[in-house]
């Protein structure tokens, strides 16, 4: 059995594939402290609870936050006696290699959404991840990462307006009934569900007029379900993107690795 792993800057998302689809995921607090000793107990006992055996043979990471591999694969040797895959590291070969300016080492998410849309949706795609950060990943058609675009969170504009003006609140985002708002938990709410609209809207326009060609645009990520409500921002929104996209680039690195030993 594979174990994805995506840790992100907020949170790290465990998923459990079978070969078929995901049986189980799971979601922790990103923290680099944690010892692989407490991610065992942790992931252990959630796999006892939903009646799953520890049956993992293969991991496959990727990390926005550098700190949390060590452990991860501490966690992997000690307890599945297995070498991670490390996406973004030179030994994991991309089913696509990436093109964007030389030197530029673009996040492992990103490859990992490259790879998920382009087997979902064929390439030519700009993926919306909503994350600590709203992250556009535009997708060539062979299934490239060749760029993107990286704006602020939409929980850290949240917090950003919450610590930075005394006088407002932090509340809870959500598509409000109508853009006027008549106190100020509904004035919040509509700036940053409208305001982020429009910035999809507008970001994803201009990306498919320079790419020159047709797209698709695909959500992902928590928020992607929320913002399409009622709206034609997304053609599609995947929730598994990243994971799926783990297990893309995990497979071809098997394949690889089965024809290298052949």
């Amino acid at each position: 059995m594979l174990l994805c792993i995506d840790c992100g800057n907020t949170n790290t998302v465990f998923s459990l594939w079978d070969g078929r689809a995901f049986i189980a995921t799971w979601r922790a607090s990103t923290e680099h402290q944690r010892t692989a000793d407490q991610y065992y107990v942790w992931l252990s006992s959630l796999m006892r609870l939903h009646d799953l055996p520890m049956d993992i043979t293969d991991v496959v990471i990727a990390s926005t936050v550098p700190r949390v591999v060590f452990n991860l694969r501490v966690l992997c040797d000690r307890y599945f006696d297995c070498r991670p895959l490390v996406v973004g590291k030179p030994e994991c070969l991309l089913p696509v290699p990436h093109r964007v300016e030389a030197g530029v080492r673009p996040g492992p998410d990103r490859l990992a959404n490259a790879a998920g849309a382009h087997a979902r949706h064929g390439g030519d795609v700009v993926v919306v991840d909503f994350g600590t950060a709203t992250n556009f990943d535009v997708v060539a058609h062979d299934g490239a990462y060749v760029g993107g675009v990286i704006a602020p969170g939409v929980n850290l504009s949240l917090e950003a307006l919450h610590m930075g003006a005394a006088a407002l609140p932090h509340v809870d985002i959500s598509r409000p009934e109508r853009v006027i708002g008549i106190n100020t938990v509904e004035c919040i709410q509509s700036g940053v569900f409208w305001g982020y609209t429009g910035l999809i809207e507008g970001i994803t326009s201009r990306i498919r007029a320079e790419y020159g060609r047709p797209m698709k645009v695909i959500g992902t990520g928590g928020l992607a379900p929320l913002f399409a409500q009622g709206e034609t921002l997304f053609d599609a929104v995947e929730d598994d993107l990243t994971m799926h996209g783990l297990c893309v680039i995990h497979a071809y690195n098997k394949t690889n690795g089965n024809e290298e030993q052949a």
